[in-house]
């Protein structure tokens, strides 16, 4: 109990930022399923890549 009371700021700021990681992954994650790289397709050279589109029939 004492290590807990003695490194108690280190295990908030330890936490928050794994918190914050999960959340930046999560979106990452759904956002690459949702069919993109979560930038938008302005001016991407690489959209082409990114969203490919059925041709009818297909």
């Amino acid at each position: 109990m004492s290590f807990i009371q003695a490194n108690m700021g280190n295990i908030v700021v330890g936490s928050i930022l794994v918190a914050v990681l999960f959340l930046a992954l999560h979106k990452i994650i759904k956002d690459r399923k949702a069919g993109g790289c979560g930038c938008g397709c302005t001016n991407c050279p690489s959209s082409g890549c990114c969203h490919t589109t059925k041709k009818e029939g297909e």
